[in-house]
């Protein structure tokens, strides 16, 4: 398989730059991705350490001229939102495409985007860019991928909740009117690598706390893509005293009572095409340790015995496919390539049982086989 997509990365010195950064560089596809730095990045190493031969690689500051000259097909933005938002309309026009995994281009209805407080929005070029973005959620817009230009890596904490939801929204089954309590945690690594009085040690080690109550910018994604209004979602987010990984604990009401057999046909049929989403069979629920450094997403239950109460356990890598492993999941499918490859190993022949090889090749984990399928 040869080498055949060049590709640049702005950002590979904060966490989830550096997880992309070690995927692409040995993700069969690809070339050796192009390093670049923002100018304010000045007090970042001018070079990083390969992840394949431990040899030094640079970090040259950003130039549209430097991309042209190296080829650049596919620009990865793993930057600040307003850095993104500048600079996406010019890479569209030098025809380059976009995998940005800020919240710039998320979102679609103006209310929710001005929470990152944008000043174009309402412009013609902005709406139209905004109209254009694809939210790369594979598992649920895997069809416009292959054709987008940009892609809105979707935040982490949305991806969890999204991917929890979605079956028993899309089916009808879920009563609105009771509301949805989605009540998430975080591992500091999601606040990113920018110190801060509140994600410095001592106030994190051996404490847990809850923050941007009612106010967390990622509640419009979760809105906007399983089209719930506002009063519908009761979204908290609270901080872990770990580096890595997402559980939402997701409760809700149904219209009517199902049994589990019904509730679990339903989930695993809704990701039945979907190689990165695991689904728990009761009473065996996620944990974070079972999704740390993986792209996968882990989905669990819980059905109350009048059957019309459910809890939903969804557990992630937020550096992984909460960011860098979904931006290369993405990249995948707008190439006509393998969702897996580069994220898991992908078997060379063709099974009768293709999830189930997969599952069973890519997981390499004794817990897998008591809790996937």
């Amino acid at each position: 398989m040869s080498a055949e997509l060049q590709s640049a990365i702005v950002g590979a010195t904060g966490y989830s730059g550096q997880e992309l950064t070690r995927i692409l560089f040995q993700h069969p596809r690809m070339k050796p991705p192009l390093l670049l730095a923002r100018e304010s990045d000045n007090g970042n190493a001018a070079e990083i350490t390969s992840p394949v031969d431990g040899t030094a690689v640079p970090i040259h500051p950003f130039s549209w001229r430097l991309l042209h000259q190296r080829g650049v097909d596919l620009l990865f933005l793993a930057t600040p939102h307003e850095v993104s938002r500048a600079w996406v309309p010019e890479a569209m026009e030098r025809g380059l495409r976009v995998i940005d995994l800020s919240g710039a281009w998320r979102l679609h209805k103006h209310e929710y985007a001005a929470v990152y407080g944008f000043k174009d929005i309402g412009s013609p070029q902005s709406d139209a860019l905004m109209d254009r973005a694809v939210y790369g959620l594979p598992e649920l817009c895997r069809a416009k991928l292959p054709d987008a230009q940009l892609v809105a890596n979707p935040g982490c904490y949305p991806t969890s909740a999204i991917l929890a939801l979605a079956p028993l929204v899309q089916s009808g089954l879920l009563d609105l009117d009771h509301g949805i309590v989605c009540d998430s945690k975080s591992g500091v690594s999601g606040a990113g690598k920018a110190p801060s009085a509140q994600t410095h040690f001592v106030e994190t080690a051996e404490n847990f706390r809850a923050y941007s109550a009612f106010t967390h910018r990622h509640a419009g994604e979760i809105l906007e893509q399983l089209q719930l209004a506002p009063e519908q979602l009761a979204f908290s987010t609270h901080l872990l005293p770990i580096r890595r990984g997402i559980l939402s604990s997701i409760y809700a009401q149904l219209r009517r009572a199902v049994s589990g057999q019904e509730l679990e046909e339903m989930i695993r049929d809704f990701y039945a095409r979907s190689p990165f989403v695991r689904i728990f069979t009761p009473p065996r629920l996620p944990e974070i340790q079972h999704s740390q450094h993986s792209n996968f997403c882990d989905i669990g239950w819980v059905l109350a015995p009048d059957g019309r109460r459910v809890m939903l356990v969804s557990c992630l890598d937020n550096l992984i496919k909460g960011a860098a492993g979904q931006a290369v999941q993405n990249m995948n499918l707008m190439y006509g390539w393998d969702e897996r490859e580069g994220l898991v190993p992908v078997p060379a022949t063709p099974s009768r049982f293709p999830r189930a090889a997969y599952v069973a090749a890519a997981t390499q984990a004794s817990y897998a086989a008591e809790t996937v399928h």
